[in-house]
C-alpha cells in the first residue's frame, strides 16, 4: 500500500514540475520594423498607381469635354454664319478711296459692343426669320397685328428681320471669377456672342414715323432693338451700323451678351507658323477685284492684337466666306498654372475649323 502512494506521489509530483502550457510570443520592435518596410514597399507603388489612374481619367474626362464644347461652339457659329449677307474683314481702311473702300471691323469698331477686355472677331449681318409675324395685306393689318398673328392662323406671313450678329474674345483678368477657375494663374479666354435686331417693319406705314409697329401691337421679340440703327443701308456697310448712344443701355442687345464657351487657350504667339499665308491659302487666294492685286493677310485675318491665335477668323467680304478657327485648353479645367499650349500636350489643347459661306448676297 505504501509503495503504490509513494508511486502515485511521484507522478504529481512530476507533473506539477513540467508547469502549465507556453503561451505564443508576441511579435519583437525588429520584426515590427521589417513588417513596416515590406508594407511601405508593397503599398506605396499601389498608391502611386491608383493616384496617376484617377489623374489620368481625370485629365481624359476635362480633355473630352472641351472637344465637346469646342466642336458644339463651331457648330454653333457655323449655323450662325450660314445665314450671313454680309461678313466684315479685317481691312484697316476708314474712309473710302478710288482704290480702298471700308469693309472691315477697324472701320465700326466705335460703333461696336465695347466691354472691357473684349475683343470682335467675328461680325457680320444675318436675316434673322420671324415666322407667322406680318399681316399679308392692308385690310387684315387694320384688325390683325403682329402680336395677334398666333391667334389668327392663315392672316399673316413669315417675314424677315436684320440682325447685326458680333462674336467677340474676352480675356478674364480677375482670379476670383467664375470664368477663370481654378483660380491661381492666367485666365483663359471665352467667346461671348452680341445680337442686335431690327423690328417687324410695317409694310402699311404712311411716314417714316410709323415705320415700326407700337409696341402694343407686337411682342418682345418683334420689336426693335433700341441699338439698331433703321438707316443702315449695304452700300454703305461701315455707315449707321448702330446708335452708338444706346449701346450701353440695359435693354440694349449690345449689353447682354451670351456666353458660348470657355476655356479658349490664352497662349501668345503659338502659331507663329500661321501668322504668314494662312488665310489668303485657306480661302484661294482671293484678289481684289477693283485693284487686281491679291488680298493681304491682314485684312483677311481677323484676331486679337496680343498674338493670341485661339480665336480667329479668316474673312474674303467680297464672297461672304468666312473660316474660323477655336482652340480649347482642357488643362486649364484642373490646373492654374502651366496651362499654355506646347506641342508635347497639344492633345489637350483641342482645335476646330468651319469655313462657311453665307447666302451669297443681300437679300437671298
Amino acid at each position: 500500500m505504501k509503495t503504490l502512494l509513494r508511486l502515485l506521489l511521484k507522478s504529481q509530483h512530476q507533473r506539477n514540475r513540467s508547469g502549465p502550457a507556453q503561451t505564443e510570443k508576441g511579435m519583437t520592435l525588429v520584426e515590427l520594423l521589417v513588417g513596416s518596410i515590406m508594407a511601405f514597399l508593397i503599398i506605396t507603388p499601389m498608391l502611386t498607381f491608383v493616384v496617376d489612374m484617377l489623374n489620368t481619367d481625370r485629365r481624359e474626362q476635362v480633355k473630352s469635354n472641351t472637344e465637346q464644347d469646342i466642336q458644339a461652339a463651331a457648330d454653333f457659329i457655323s449655323q450662325d454664319l450660314s445665314q450671313a449677307i454680309y461678313i466684315y474683314d479685317n481691312n484697316p481702311a476708314t474712309t473710302s478711296t478710288p482704290t480702298t473702300t471700308p469693309t472691315g471691323i477697324p472701320a465700326i469698331r466705335s460703333q461696336l459692343p465695347a466691354p472691357a477686355n473684349g475683343t470682335p472677331i467675328l461680325v457680320f449681318w444675318k436675316q434673322q426669320p420671324r415666322k407667322n409675324s406680318i399681316p399679308y395685306n392692308p385690310k387684315v393689318a387694320e384688325t390683325v397685328k403682329p402680336k395677334t398673328c398666333d391667334t389668327n392662323p392663315g392672316k399673316c406671313d413669315d417675314t424677315y428681320v436684320l440682325s447685326l450678329v458680333a462674336y467677340y474674345q474676352f480675356k478674364e483678368t480677375d482670379p476670383n471669377s467664375i470664368w477663370c477657375q481654378p483660380s491661381g494663374g492666367t485666365c483663359p479666354t471665352r467667346i461671348a456672342r452680341y445680337e442686335i435686331t431690327d423690328g417687324i417693319r410695317n409694310p402699311n406705314a404712311a411716314s417714316i414715323a410709323d415705320l415700326y409697329y407700337s409696341d402694343t401691337e407686337t411682342k418682345d421679340t418683334q420689336r426693335r432693338d433700341p441699338a439698331f440703327n433703321p438707316d443702315f443701308d449695304f452700300t454703305k456697310p461701315t455707315v449707321n451700323v448702330t446708335v452708338p448712344t444706346e449701346l450701353t443701355k440695359p435693354q440694349s442687345g449690345a449689353t447682354k451678351p451670351q456666353v458660348l464657351v470657355n476655356y479658349i487657350d490664352h497662349t501668345k504667339n503659338s502659331d507663329t507658323a500661321l501668322l504668314g499665308t494662312e488665310c489668303r491659302t485657306a480661302l484661294g487666294n482671293p484678289i481684289d477685284q477693283r485693284t487686281a492685286t491679291p488680298i493681304g493677310e491682314t485684312t483677311l485675318k481677323v484676331t486679337d492684337t496680343e498674338g493670341i491665335n485661339s480665336f480667329y477668323a479668316c474673312v474674303n467680304t467680297e464672297k461672304n466666306i468666312a473660316r474660323v478657327t477655336i482652340r480649347g485648353n482642357s488643362l486649364r479645367r484642373i490646373q492654374a498654372n502651366d496651362a499654355d499650349f506646347k506641342t508635347t500636350s497639344s492633345a489637350f489643347f483641342p482645335i476646330r475649323t468651319v469655313q462657311v459661306n453665307g447666302l451669297g448676297a443681300v437679300g437671298k
